[in-house]
């Protein structure tokens, strides 16, 4: 079954925000991944965002909070508009797809669901009500992050 998640944009101080969370909520974070995680000739990274946080994902009760940097080539997020998305975990890539086919429907796709450069099986859109959504399978957390 899909698991719905918060999932936060930030500009350069993920980790700050999330040391932070961590700090109040307590536990461990299950998932940490660097830019620099991903390089390769087709995803190049810039030195100056190697050690931006490319995914976080801290548990609180059943819920995982999830954040990112965005890189600067994508621009800088608008703090005091919408910088958070909606995660959807799916359970398997056919929810995945399921999920990804019906809630995109009438919107932009900015991601198709296709196999991500970090293993995972991604995809992301806004739906017709601009709200902005990811969903992700990942097969090694069988539905948890």
């Amino acid at each position: 079954m899909a698991q719905i998640n918060p999932h936060i944009n930030f500009n350069g101080n993920a980790e700050e925000a999330f040391l932070f969370y961590q700090s109040v909520f307590g536990g461990e974070f299950v998932q940490i991944m660097r830019f620099k995680d991903l390089a390769s000739e087709e995803f190049p990274v810039p030195e100056s965002e190697t050690n931006k946080i490319m995914h976080i994902a801290l548990p609180i009760g059943t819920n995982i909070l999830i954040g990112n940097d965005v890189p600067e080539s994508m621009g800088r997020v608008n703090e005091n508009e919408n910088r958070s998305k909606i995660a959807i975990t799916a359970g398997s890539r056919e929810e995945a797809d399921k999920l990804f086919n019906g809630l995109s429907a009438g919107g932009t796709v900015e991601y198709p669901m296709s196999d991500s450069p970090w293993g995972s099986y991604f995809g992301m859109f806004r739906d017709k009500y601009g709200i902005e959504w990811m969903v992700d399978f990942d097969p090694k957390y069988k539905g948890k992050v």
